[in-house]
């Protein structure tokens, strides 16, 4: 669990006296995540989700909130921003920019099948459509300008078979981008924690805050190295079955184009080294706070180090 900044029952009861929500009746610290506090809030007039934001630039957050309302009212199954009396997305609570969104019912799964990627991939299709009218803009934060920091912050952590791969890797990264590939708004973090499932569907897709403008295959990459490894314990190779159907189902509701299917083995690359990168640094460099909880880094090192090695990458029939 990861709470930076408490809140007590008192203090969330007065802050909810600037919205339309009714009494407050509970509230719970979420139990997952590590960039911000979360809690599960319920009021008389029904759930929300409440967010201190403590880290993310006060001006990128008009960014996320508009994405997440655009998103929702174009059918996509996303938490909805609640304005308060003021008409804003964005209040201060103890000294932090917070936000209340609605929360989704569902729950995530830990081993999706194939049915369960192919779900996730026509979801990406019809978000990445939809994010075509959105007309904000922000480059991904987590985009390589961001892979440069990181690397000189957490190299002095790494012994020098882990140097040689992150450098090996930017460099490669380099020399492979793709500035005519279709780009748009990306989640760019749709882990299996941030879907939730309800009798088989999509029920909601949750935690915008690392959204940015980037390629659209960067979204499907990060997706399928999560998603669709054979066995996330002990093998980071990919599922064949699980990453066609994602693939397929995303195709179908947006073509994917011969310019995607060459840059994909890049672009899994690309996802890997970012996250790998960022659990570096959540580990190495941790933030003051309570109960904070880091991923482990070698998850994503290993799967970079696959993905390298891998040829051809798995692609859609």
């Amino acid at each position: 669990m990861s709470v930076y900044t408490p809140v007590s029952e008192a203090e969330l009861a007065e802050w909810l006296g600037n919205y339309s929500v009714g009494r407050l009746v509970s509230c719970e610290p979420v139990k997952a995540g590590i960039e911000n506090t979360n809690y599960f809030v319920t009021t008389a007039q029904g759930r929300y989700v409440l967010t201190l934001f403590e880290r993310l630039p006060a001006e990128e957050l008009p960014f996320y909130l508009d994405l997440m309302a655009h998103l929702a009212r174009h059918g996509i199954p996303c938490p909805a921003p609640i304005a308060d009396l003021s008409d804003r997305y964005l209040s201060a609570l103890n000294g932090k920019p917070a936000a209340l969104v609605t929360r989704l019912p569902g729950r995530s799964l830990e081993r999706p099948g194939v049915a369960e990627c192919a779900e996730l991939g026509a979801l990406l299709g019809r978000m990445h459509l939809a994010g075509r009218s959105y007309s904000a803009y922000l480059e991904n934060p987590r985009g390589p300008r961001w892979w440069r920091f990181a690397a000189r912050e957490v190299a002095p952590f790494l012994d020098s078979q882990q140097r040689e791969l992150m450098e090996s890797e930017l460099e490669f990264q380099t020399q492979h981008r793709f500035p005519d590939l279709p780009r748009g708004p990306v989640h760019a973090d749709l882990f299996r924690d941030n879907a939730l499932f309800d009798q088989g569907r999509i029920s909601g897709v949750v935690d915008f805050y690392f959204a940015g403008v980037d390629c659209l295959l960067y979204d499907v990459a990060v997706c399928v190295n999560d998603w669709c490894l054979a066995d996330p314990q002990a093998d980071r190779q990919l599922d064949a079955a699980r990453t066609r159907a994602l693939l397929a189902a995303c195709h179908s509701v947006r073509p994917l184009s011969a310019l995607e299917r060459d840059a994909w083995g890049a672009m899994l690359r690309a996802a890997a080294l970012r996250f790998w990168l960022s659990r570096l640094y959540d580990f190495h460099l941790p933030r003051p706070g309570m109960l904070v909880h880091a991923h482990d880094p070698d998850h994503f090192r290993d799967i970079l180090q696959q993905r390298v090695q891998a040829r051809p990458p798995i692609w859609v029939d």
